[in-house]
């Protein structure tokens, strides 16, 4: 079946420059390292080439995008259709007059914070304590350490469903806690950072303090995803899960992180399943302890295996 999907779009897409795989296993593109394959991954060359895949395949056909898969949690079941990854063609950063810096979707936070501190711009520091790629801090306005990306950003460019290619400024994109408003379809391939001028020595202190403020306080090396859920208003996650005293409560092989209680790991060969009930049973139990219901901060996407539940029917 996803050879087929494979050998139809290749068939379909005679000028495509990107690379399509059948059946690639997406624990391996995870930090969780869980979740089945993607029926086709593909991999674009660049923004163009995107917006040809899009513009040339039926649009009842399912697409997905990750990015570096920090923040996704893929179902043992896998991805139905084809599954977009934002890597290699989105790799640029480049340091344009003005103090400004433009990024490809597919770069690491933490490498665009790096280059903001050698061309000695200031604000864009606190994308060293934040995990995953430029795309998805576009999609859930990533913030750490007192700012957000949308304290710092000019506009970004998206590719719809149907191959159009937008620029949308920052005020239309409707960035506010860990959300946007920019259509779930729409893809993003470039962002476009304000900062200011600073000394590269100032700014590097300041993204080793945020690094070892992370060491120090999260499971930096453990296969997590991530904060799991968000902060409800006026109130830590991390708090209210630990005040209903889950603090390495585990199901199977994933276990809530004994140094930072809004982190799940999984150390001992957790399926998606578990780690996914992991985090119901958290809602349901905080819910039950605080009533306030944690909203999953971490993507869940894909199926489960054939005849599991999903969601809340998971909670324990």
């Amino acid at each position: 079946m996803a050879q087929d999907l494979k050998s139809n779009l290749e068939r379909a897409l005679p000028d495509l420059r990107g690379t399509l795989t059948a059946g690639q296993q997406l624990s391996e593109l995870t930090w969780f390292r869980v979740g089945g394959p993607a029926e086709v991954l593909f991999r674009p060359a660049d923004e163009a080439d995107l917006a040809y895949f899009l513009k040339n395949t039926e649009p009842a056909l399912p697409v997905h995008v990750i990015g570096l898969g920090s923040n996704s949690l893929v179902r043992d079941g896998g991805i139905d259709g084809v599954v977009i990854r934002m890597a290699r063609g989105f790799s640029g950063v480049t340091v344009e007059p003005g103090n400004r810096l433009r990024v490809g979707t597919g770069v690491p936070d933490v490498k665009v914070a790096r280059a903001a501190a050698e061309a000695g711009i200031t604000g864009l520091a606190f994308y060293r304590g934040i995990p995953g790629c430029i795309g998805g801090a576009l999609k859930m306005n990533a913030g750490a350490h007192g700012t957000e990306t949308k304290d710092c950003l000019i506009e970004a460019r998206a590719v719809d469903r149907a191959g159009n290619v937008h620029t949308v400024s920052l005020a239309d994109m409707g960035l506010t806690y860990r959300h946007s408003s920019v259509p779930d379809d729409w893809i993003f391939t470039e962002a476009l950072y304000q900062g200011t001028p600073g000394d590269p020595a100032t700014i590097q202190a300041e993204m080793a303090a945020v690094a070892e403020y992370r060491e120090t306080h999260q499971p930096t090396r453990e296969r997590t995803g991530g904060s799991t859920f968000k902060n409800p208003p006026g109130e830590s996650a991390w708090k209210l899960v630990d005040a209903a005293g889950l603090r390495g409560f585990r199901v199977g092989g994933a276990c809530v992180s004994e140094k930072h209680c809004n982190f799940l790991i999984n150390d001992q060969d957790a399926t998606a399943e578990d780690i996914e009930t992991l985090g119901e049973t958290i809602r349901k139990r905080v819910k039950a302890t605080s009533g306030i219901t944690l909203e999953w901060e971490i993507k869940r996407i894909g199926k489960p295996l054939p005849g599991r539940p999903t969601g809340e029917a998971l909670a324990q």
